[in-house]
């Protein structure tokens, strides 16, 4: 989840480092955005309208090497070491986590269609739709503090989310999200085990994620791929994903293997997922293949080893863009997609099961964020009031770093982690062990594995126990 630590040493202070200079917003950008954290707007049709904007441009991080912290670093535990401010996103690992949820249409087609391929189909997108944002974020959300909540209720979209840090060392983030029409939950818990390699540092996925689709008796299963972020000592910032992803249906026995591909010496397969649902019996179904940053499509097993031969031979078929003509023309539902060309190579035939949604035009001034994420901090207008004390919106060195104020959030993390350390001491001497509020530690019912499990009660909101963190 990050770098930042109760056990960081003096020698990584913020305060010692220089905050750069603001970028400048798009000029049109004020007028356009309306209200940041007070009040929100609210549409004709009595939808909310979240906020386009955050309150703050983000600052350059051009001034800052991620190399000048780690060379220091070599051969120590990256969760015990302090990152300067300046490298995070006005986020906490938390609320990063309830980016699963962007695409939860993906959740709803599946819950509709009466085919269990379909709806595997649908459950294998949202799995590869849920590392999306994460595209082009080299920024780290802030570490949670023990204890530390964050609620996201959505009815426009229709789901509610609540997650906990339930444990600091090693870092874990539990989370459970329901349908507001009591058609799916989706719930796990995710501690990514840090390695640094010299030029890039590496989070191995750990936890399981689990989908529950109610109406149809069904529990899906899987594991997110690795994620690296690469030229952490010199150059551009990049991230990649790779490794295998296989999403078990335990009701019919179904599984779908994606295979996130690494970037290769030369690019070639850069960000490229390819795999392939099969039924209990070993039997391929269909294949599956895009690019996780761009979009994903799926056609049958026959169609595409005869493409790939063709391809081998040399014959008429040639690589070429997709445009939006293309997916017109080879699936009706295109019409609801984002108007994006990608740069996967097209399958004559394959249906269309996921793109990428747009991002802002000023998304490269806030962090890269998506417009779901832009929205994920906002603290509307009475809000405060019937928040957790623990939520991640009210954690105030989050809320000075989206405001633009970097050295009073500096300062202000700084105080939270020795309040952390503090707290932690305090209990050791009075031999008292944390208990956690929300989620208890307990056996997924489909894996067998150890998972942590919702407890149930947030949403009664008696918060009279919850721990004072910030």
């Amino acid at each position: 989840t990050g770098f930042d630590s109760d056990n960081s040493s003096g020698d990584f202070s913020e305060a010692n480092h220089k905050v750069p200079e603001m970028l400048d917003l798009d000029p049109h950008q004020s007028s356009r955005t309306g209200k940041h954290n007070g009040e929100t707007e609210i549409q004709e049709n009595g939808i909310k309208r979240h906020r386009t904007s955050l309150p703050a441009p983000m600052f350059s991080r051009s001034d800052f090497s991620v190399w000048s912290i780690l060379k220091k670093c070599i051969g120590l535990e990256l969760s015990k070491i302090t990152m300067p401010i300046v490298f995070n996103e006005p986020l906490s690992f938390l609320q990063r986590i309830t980016e699963y949820m962007e695409h939860i249409y993906l959740i709803n087609k599946a819950c509709s269609h009466a085919d269990p391929l379909e709806r595997m189909q649908s459950v294998a997108a949202f799995a590869v739709s849920a590392v999306a944002s994460q595209w082009e974020r080299t920024g780290k959300p802030f570490n949670p503090l023990l204890g530390e909540t964050y609620e996201l209720t959505r009815e426009d979209l229709g789901f509610r989310f609540i997650s906990e840090q339930v444990s600091h060392h090693p870092p874990i983030s539990a989370f459970y999200s329901e349908g507001l029409s009591k058609d799916f939950v989706f719930h796990g818990s995710i501690y990514p085990k840090l390695k640094f390699w010299g030029k890039s540092i590496e989070a191995e996925p750990r936890g399981t994620i689990t989908l529950e689709l109610l109406k149809h008796n069904e529990a899906y299963t899987w594991t997110n791929p690795t994620c690296c972020v690469h030229n952490v000592i010199i150059g551009k910032l990049w991230l990649e994903q790779y490794g295998t992803v296989e999403i078990v249906n335990h009701s019919t026995g179904d599984k779908c293997v994606l295979n996130f591909k690494p970037c290769g010496l030369f690019g070639k397969e850069l960000h490229r997922v390819e795999g392939y649902i099969q039924d209990k019996h070993r039997k391929k179904l269909c294949v599956i293949y895009g690019k996780w940053t761009e979009c994903l499509w799926c056609t049958d097993p026959t169609t595409y080893e005869t493409y790939k031969k063709s391809e081998k031979r040399g014959g008429e078929q040639k690589k070429k863009l997709v445009s939006e003509e293309d997916i017109k023309s080879e699936n009706d539902e295109a019409d609801d997609m984002p108007e994006v060309q990608d740069t996967v190579q097209f399958i004559p035939g394959s249906k269309l099961l996921w793109r990428i949604n747009c991002r802002p035009p000023n998304s490269s001034q806030m962090y890269n964020f998506t417009s779901f994420a832009v929205s994920l901090n906002e603290l509307e207008k009475g809000m405060e009031a019937i928040l957790a004390p623990t939520d991640c919106r009210l954690r105030p060195d989050i809320r000075n770093m989206e405001n633009g104020n970097m050295d009073v959030a500096s300062k202000e993390k700084e105080r939270l982690e020795e309040k952390q350390r503090a707290a932690r001491k305090e209990r050791a001497k009075d031999e008292v062990e944390w208990h956690t509020r929300w989620f208890h530690q307990g056996t997924n019912p489909y894996t067998g594995t150890s998972d942590w499990l919702y407890s149930g009660g947030y949403f009664d909101r008696n918060f009279s126990d919850c721990p004072d963190i910030y």
